[in-house]
């Protein structure tokens, strides 16, 4: 093998692997993916791009050479993501549009003839690293400008032409409108969180009888929680009447010493350790779902990963 047939040592940790996802909402810090934040199905892959706009001051002086670099000026950034959307759905047609407004009841999507400043929004567009890690851009003040283009075909599938394109905003005037983020895989697994079941019997009581049609769906947990004052319940006697939560944890990597789940801020018991407890599973009371946010911790003394769930979409039922 010749000298300089080489390859750098992490050019596998580099690899970004499959087309990765549009998404409205991410945070690279908790990556949890809700299916309502994905803006669509794509074909043929995603490509974002910034491209510099330059121009050369010393081109109109004498014996300057072309493209001296104590010459050369930046004019702008220019930011972009552009895909093909196999999605027709009204979301999506409104957002390629750029201008327009939804009527949910008739289920339309009217062009408007003027731009808004809600109009302009935050995308992010997120891909796999061969390695477990993930390659992440945030698009930031996007707006679709390049129309709405629908391609059909015979025997096939409708094609929706994607060009959205990032702003600068007056209040952050050197701010260049696109982010970019390669994160390691994380230190643990992430721990499996799902609903308890309705037929577990936790402090004495039915979880059926403290919520009904719970999901976790990315970074949210949905669902309804039912008030709850029976005055036998120790959870009641314990904690009083209120919304109770009741969750089951599952997966929990076995090179973390310690796992804490619970919610932030407490009512007062903190986080709880569930390494050792055999059911794994727990009931919290939800005492501000706005306020509070439930959360996981792994750690082995030396990493740590944070888990955290969003509890404003539950709904408290009197």
């Amino acid at each position: 093998m010749g000298r300089f047939t080489i390859i750098p040592q992490d050019t596998f940790t580099g690899l970004q692997l499959d087309a990765g996802v549009l998404l409205r909402r991410f945070d690279p810090s908790n990556p949890l993916i809700a299916d309502e934040d994905i803006i669509c199905a794509t074909t043929g892959g995603v490509n974002p791009s910034c491209t510099p706009s330059f121009s050369d001051l010393g081109e109109d002086v004498d014996n300057v050479p072309l493209n001296m670099m104590e010459l050369k000026h930046l004019d702008s950034q220019e930011c972009k993501i552009s895909t093909t959307s196999l999605s027709t759905n009204t979301r999506l047609i409104k957002q390629t549009l750029g201008c327009a407004d939804i009527d949910a009841e008739k289920s339309m999507i009217v062009p408007r003839a003027d731009l808004k400043q809600t109009d302009f929004s935050d995308i992010w567009w997120v891909g796999d690293r061969a390695d477990g890690g993930f390659v992440a851009i945030q698009l930031k003040n996007a707006l679709s400008t390049g129309g709405f283009s629908l391609q059909t075909t015979k025997n096939g599938k409708g094609q929706i032409s994607l060009e959205i394109t990032g702003h600068v905003s007056i209040k952050k005037q050197k701010e260049v409108p696109m982010v970019f983020y390669s994160v390691d895989p994380d230190a643990f697994n992430w721990v499996e969180i799902e609903p308890e079941k309705a037929t577990t019997e936790m402090f004495g009581t039915l979880v059926g009888d403290l919520q009904d049609g719970m999901s976790i769906d990315g970074a949210m947990i949905k669902g309804t929680l039912k008030f709850y004052d029976d005055a036998e319940s120790s959870l009641v006697t314990q904690w009083g009447a209120g919304y109770f939560l009741a969750l089951k944890f599952s997966d929990l990597d076995p090179n973390a010493t310690s796992v804490k789940v619970g919610l932030d801020p407490s009512e007062g018991s903190g986080l709880v350790e569930i390494v050792n407890d055999p059911d794994k599973n727990g009931v919290f009371k939800i005492t501000d779902k706005n306020a509070q946010k439930f959360k996981i911790v792994s750690t082995d003394g030396t990493d740590t990963l944070v888990q955290t769930y969003d509890l404003s979409q539950l709904v408290l039922e009197d």
